[in-house]
């Protein structure tokens, strides 16, 4: 009898001495998913949202991250932005999450900053975006202006003879900021301001026929026009639609967007949009072995080898395995170590080369410009060597004095003509 109790008072310490181990690793460790599933931005976001959920997946079954298992905390912010706060307060404050990957949108993203700010939490951004923000609290694994925008002008300037320019955008922060920047940089080179069209269209608009009228003519004088799209969400559904309605051809009217890739394509009859085209850091038909593997993976999770990848896809497959990285290097998911493990982490593209993140908290990625076939997907018919992400544009004259560097300077707008640091807090 003394000998079973002995047993049985030993078996018990030992499963009290393994809980005691695996509270005191946290487990699990918690990943927040903060990506709209309905309304206007559910097109783009809710394949974000399946991303995350097969790297988080694929990555406990390699054995978690510092010997815990990572579970997935799924909110909906609904294509509102103040409800992007609300979620975000939830996951941190209630949910206890170590870490958050979400938004598509830059309203979006900037109705968390400030939360996340508040609490010191870590956010990973994976989308395309206007720059001009440098937060302690995000890293930003999709592109600044200069590595996406920019180059875009380029090539209509230097490829295809543009010399009018339609910028068309959905009216929200991104388009209206990228644009300013664009303006400025086309008069740089030389494109006369009555050359320059500005339209703005709220989130989910349909009626297309009157800019489309607008934009063909902005063309009456035989000169070159192309059209640099910043529309964001089902609303490019439309846009297309009356271009192929009003018998715009990339020959006559070519359009490079920022905003489309092969998500949004795949709802869309592409055959009228062959020759338009986008500028991205990835596209699916990147031939490289790496590629391969993640298009096979998400067929395999997703359970559809019709569903597409793209660009943000990639965003955040590198910013996943980078924090997983940090996370090792640091020892811990506190939020101020793993910052510090993730400045300098290198993780391959998935189109080739290494994304390097910077202490500017953005990632050097190549730049790829596509063009739209009848399948949907892209040709990729530019590509660049890796650019480092500028967070502040040096065509606006009150961004072209401020750098970012969270390592050395500490500071994420540091006014390099008077030495100081304006804000440490970003600009909401």
């Amino acid at each position: 009898m003394i000998s079973k109790l002995s047993i049985t008072a030993l078996a018990t310490t030992a499963l009290v001495g393994l809980a005691s181990a695996a509270a005191a690793q946290d487990c699990p460790i918690k990943v927040g998913v903060l990506h709209s599933l309905s309304g206007t931005m559910a097109i783009s976001e809710t394949t974000l949202k399946d991303t995350m959920l097969m790297l988080i997946e694929k990555q406990n079954a390699a054995g978690g991250v510092l010997g815990c298992q990572l579970e997935a905390v799924v909110k909906d912010p609904a294509s509102d932005w103040p409800l992007f706060a609300e979620k975000a307060r939830e996951l941190i404050s209630n949910d206890g999450v170590d870490v958050t990957f979400g938004s598509w949108t830059s309203s979006s993203r900037k109705a968390v900053l400030p939360i996340l700010e508040e609490l010191n939490a870590l956010y990973f951004y994976p989308v395309q975006y206007e720059g001009e923000e440098s937060s302690r609290n995000v890293f930003y694994t999709g592109a600044a202006p200069n590595q996406q925008a920019i180059p875009a002008v380029d090539y209509f300037l230097e490829e295809l003879g543009v010399e009018k320019f339609a910028l068309l955008g959905t009216d929200y922060v991104y388009p209206r900021t990228t644009n300013r920047i664009l303006e400025s940089y086309l008069k740089e080179k030389g494109i006369a301001a009555e050359d320059i069209f500005v339209n703005y269209t709220p989130f989910g608009q349909s009626d297309w026929a009157t800019i489309v009228a607008d934009v063909v003519a902005l063309g009456a004088d035989g000169k070159q026009v192309g059209v640099i799209s910043t529309i964001n969400g089902d609303a490019n559904i439309g846009f297309y639609k009356e271009l192929a309605a009003a018998n715009v051809s990339a020959d006559d009217i070519p359009v490079v967007a920022f905003s489309v890739g092969e998500e949004e394509l795949s709802g869309l009859d592409t055959s009228n949009l062959v020759g338009h085209l986008a500028a991205w850091n990835y596209f699916m038909t990147a031939d490289t072995p790496a590629n391969a593997e993640f298009i096979e993976a998400w067929h395999a999770f997703i359970g559809d080898d019709k569903r597409v990848t793209n660009d943000p896809m990639e965003a955040h497959y590198i910013g996943f395995n980078m924090w997983v990285n940090a996370v090792e290097a640091a020892g811990t998911t506190d939020v101020d170590a793993v910052r510090e493990a993730m400045w300098g982490q290198e993780f391959p593209n998935l189109t080739g080369g290494t994304a390097v993140m910077g202490t500017n908290h953005h990632l050097s990625k190549p730049v790829l410009i596509g063009e739209i076939r009848a399948d949907g997907q892209f040709d990729i018919i530019s590509q660049t060597e890796p650019v480092e992400g500028d967070a502040w544009t040096d065509f606006l004259p009150e961004s072209a004095v401020l750098t970012s560097d969270w390592k050395d300077l500490g500071c994420g707008m540091y006014n390099t003509q008077t030495e100081t640091c304006v804000q440490m807090k970003s600009n909401y």
